[in-house]
């Protein structure tokens, strides 16, 4: 699901006070102050409303009358929503989340890569083909980098023919996205041309079990790649000196 697309003052409360839940600064059940918020953020109490109206579509809060407007129970929030995805991220939890982002790309892209040898057309292996190309064209800029991924893998789906998996990148993309702004951006990560080729080369030869190996391939590469970011995000903190940390 697109991240929310709001600017100027009203984007700008959407994301600090998203950012502040998700986070756990403000904690599940606590009741938002929306006058003394107001003043901190130095905003109208129209901005506050419109504002909180977004949160509340992404499951963060709620209103109740005798209680107020106060940050709903973690099993509400829209876990899927781009913009929950970067906070979560951003505040600390994504290991856990890219943990469950492998483990439903596991279970999803491997049968999909299947399905797509036996079902794929031409049109289908023009996305792929044309995806993989801006794929290598866009290794120096992680932005077009993780662009050319998502339609990889938005055209992989596609391909299966079968279209409650083609909407399944409603599921995976927000995700993928938030995982490629990582690895894309980070030195030690692999060349992640050849293991999407190998599966669209698999795909192309109408080979189901050898595309199937192909994705698997792919995600341990995807998998190794973000364990060598955290082993360097800790390198490099165990080289700052103390009074840094």
């Amino acid at each position: 699901m697109a991240s929310y697309s709001g600017r100027g003052v009203h984007g700008q409360v959407v994301h600090i006070l998203g950012a502040r839940i998700v986070s756990g600064g403000i904690p599940v059940g606590a009741t938002l102050d929306i006058r003394a918020l107001g003043e901190e953020l130095d905003v109208s109490l129209t901005v506050m409303r419109e504002s909180l109206k977004v949160l509340a579509s992404k499951g963060l809060i709620d209103a109740r009358q005798k209680r107020g407007t106060f940050v709903t129970e973690r099993s509400r929030w829209n876990l899927l929503d781009a913009d929950i995805i970067r906070w979560r991220v951003d505040g600390g939890g994504g290991e856990r989340l890219m943990r469950d982002l492998a483990d439903v790309r596991s279970i999803v892209e491997p049968a999909a890569a299947h399905r797509a040898a036996l079902y794929r057309t031409d049109a289908d292996l023009a996305a792929l083909r044309d995806a993989l190309d801006a794929m290598g064209r866009a290794q120096a800029d992680s932005t077009a980098a993780a662009e050319a991924d998502a339609a990889f893998h938005r055209a992989l789906l596609a391909a299966t023919g079968n279209e409650m998996l083609t909407r399944m990148d409603m599921l995976l993309e927000p995700g993928l996205r938030e995982r490629d702004r990582l690895v894309h951006t980070h030195a030690a990560a692999d060349d992640p041309v050849p293991s999407h080729q190998a599966v669209l080369d698999a795909v192309r030869e109408r080979d189901p079990a050898r595309a199937e190996l192909a994705m698997l391939d792919l995600l341990a590469k995807a998998a190794h790649d973000l364990d060598q970011i955290a082993v360097s995000s800790e390198d490099s903190l165990t080289q700052r000196p103390a009074a840094d940390r």
